[in-house]
């Protein structure tokens, strides 16, 4: 076990750490200089979480292959139950309570399913992976939490899913013809989908290509943050100065638009500082993938990289107006247990690849 500890990436670490001490003082701020409600509560998950990374870290890795379609079978029992024991917040059922404690099980299928899919296709010969039958199993795996959680409705988590699960089939070497002719079914089909959003969804993605045709409604949210982030300017207003954060012109400020309170008070100096230590997290993921001696490790870890970037890159262009208000947090930065649970997790597999990379184990992953 020391030896296993001995291998633990502490350069890794330290960028969670940085990120989890930028969203805390972020929260503080957002909360007019005070650890209630939300900065003390991240402090709290971020500690339990971090034993739970090195838990996960120095369990034998078959435990994780073994058991990966369980754990996802686990995730989707516990979505399916939102419809009928989830309570409502924000306009969507999205979490259910056990043992006292909110979860939203739509953020743990994520990190369920890149385990899910390591499995299936380090199992597979690679000269098969492009076979239509073997694309069946991945593609309910993706389709099935896809439907259920839009059900919710939360438009952005699903959206969100169906892309980690087709870049992981990517990654893992599907043709990409096949992506192509479903990108074109999708076209073919949007009007059948834009009857079947709901239509507070059809008015973000409205608001979103004309946000001042509802200064005061729909648009209200994105106008206010791209004020705020200009308003930062290079070096930022100063910490517990953010204007349009205090003065509660910024809704959401302490959850899917925590990058614009750092952008408004940090400037673009802080913005960049934070994206960087991102790129060095999703390129310390690749660094795991491309060291591991095996199909499942390779592809794990991709996901989990996958997936970062996903969170980073609509939370990021969500807030400046590239894409609809869809609600997805920005890791380690917004406040929500869950979120930060599941990332979390995806943080202690890559820790579990990197410090068994030359274990006997990895060689002969299989039962």
């Amino acid at each position: 076990m020391f030896a296993k500890i001995k291998k633990i990436n502490v350069f890794f670490l330290f960028i969670i750490l940085l990120l989890i001490l930028i969203g805390t003082g972020a929260l503080y701020s957002a909360a007019g200089g005070n650890f209630e409600p939300w900065a003390k509560k991240h402090i709290i998950r971020f500690c339990f979480s971090f034993a739970l990374i090195l838990m996960i870290a120095l369990v034998d890795i078959k435990i994780l292959y073994k058991y990966a379609y369980l754990y996802f079978l686990a995730s989707l029992i516990l979505l399916g139950s939102v419809e009928i024991l989830g309570s409502f917040g924000f306009g969507a059922k999205r979490w259910i309570y056990v043992f006292g404690l909110s979860i939203q099980p739509s953020e743990l299928i994520k990190i369920t399913l890149i385990l899910s899919l390591a499995k299936y296709y380090h199992d597979l010969r690679f000269d098969r992976i492009g076979k239509i039958h073997n694309v069946f199993i991945p593609m309910l795996m993706i389709i099935i939490p896809f439907f259920l959680i839009a059900s919710e409705p939360d438009l952005g988590t699903s959206i969100m899913y169906l892309l980690l699960g087709l870049l992981i089939m990517f990654v893992a070497g599907v043709r990409i013809w096949k992506f192509i002719l479903g990108f074109i079914l999708v076209l073919v089909s949007f009007p059948i989908l834009w009857n079947y959003i709901k239509p507070y969804q059809q008015k973000r993605v409205l608001s979103f290509l004309y946000p001042e045709s509802d200064p005061l409604g729909q648009g209200y949210q994105l106008i206010q943050s791209k004020i705020a982030l200009g308003s930062g300017g290079i070096t930022g207003k100063g910490f517990l100065k953010g204007t349009q954060s205090y003065l509660e012109y910024l809704p959401g400020k302490q959850t899917d638009f925590i990058f614009t309170l750092i952008g408004e008070e940090f400037g673009f100096f802080g913005t960049i500082f934070v994206i960087i230590l991102f790129i060095f997290l999703i390129l310390i993921a690749y660094y795991i993938s491309f060291r591991s001696n095996h199909v499942f490790g390779k592809i794990l870890s991709l996901g989990v990289s996958i997936n970062i970037f996903l969170y980073v890159i609509i939370n990021m262009a969500m807030v400046i107006g590239l894409t609809p208000v869809v609600g997805v947090p920005l890791p380690l930065l917004s406040y929500g247990g869950t979120a930060m649970l599941s990332v979390m997790i995806s943080f202690g597999f890559l820790m579990n690849i990197s410090v068994n990379n030359d274990s006997k184990s990895l060689s002969n992953v299989k039962n």
